[in-house]
C-alpha cells in the first residue's frame, strides 16, 4: 500500500467561475505530492476542449462582485453575460491570474489524471476530438475505482 496521499475531484459545472477550483485544487495538490485525478461530467466536460469560450453570470450569484449595483433584470438583458465575461476575464489578466488553459496545462504537466465521463460524451454527442489531448475517457466505475481510495474527495 502507498503512502502517496489522493486527491479525487468530480468537476461538474461548465462557467469561468466554476473552472477554477478543480484545476487550482489539482494542480496544487499534485504539486503537494498527491496522486490526483478529476472527473469530468455533464457541464464540466467545458473545461475539457481545446477552444473555450467560458462565461460567467451574475443571475443566481449574488456574491458576484460588482463595480457598480445592477438590479437583476438588467443583468438578464442580452449581451449583459458577455459583458460580464469580458469584465471578469479582463480583471484576472490585470491581476495576474492564470487561464484556465494555463492551469489545465499544468495539471497536465503534473500528472494529474483528467477523466471524461464518457456517459456524458455519449449523452450529448460531444465530437472528442474537440477535446484536449492526454484526456481518458470512463464512466463512474473508472472514478470510484481511484475515489474510493482517496484520502480527499471533492464535488465541485
Amino acid at each position: 500500500m502507498s503512502d502517496e496521499k489522493k486527491l479525487a475531484i468530480i468537476a461538474t459545472k461548465g462557467s469561468l467561475d466554476w473552472a477554477y477550483p478543480p484545476f487550482i485544487l489539482a494542480s496544487t495538490a499534485a504539486a503537494l505530492g498527491y496522486e490526483t485525478e478529476i472527473f469530468f461530467t455533464f457541464y464540466g466536460l467545458q473545461l475539457l476542449r481545446k477552444k473555450l469560450n467560458l462565461q460567467v453570470t451574475s443571475l443566481g450569484n449574488p456574491a458576484m462582485p460588482m463595480p457598480m449595483p445592477v438590479p437583476v433584470i438588467m443583468q438578464a438583458l442580452p449581451g449583459m453575460q458577455a459583458m460580464m465575461s469580458s469584465m471578469m476575464k479582463s480583471k484576472m489578466k490585470k491581476k495576474g491570474v492564470a487561464s484556465i488553459e494555463e492551469l489545465r496545462d499544468l495539471c497536465v504537466e503534473a500528472e494529474v489524471k483528467l477523466i471524461a465521463c464518457q456517459m456524458t460524451v455519449d449523452l450529448f454527442e460531444f465530437d472528442t476530438s474537440e477535446f484536449v489531448s492526454g484526456i481518458e475517457y470512463g464512466g463512474a466505475a473508472t472514478f470510484f475505482e481511484f475515489a474510493g481510495q482517496s484520502d480527499i474527495c471533492l464535488y465541485i
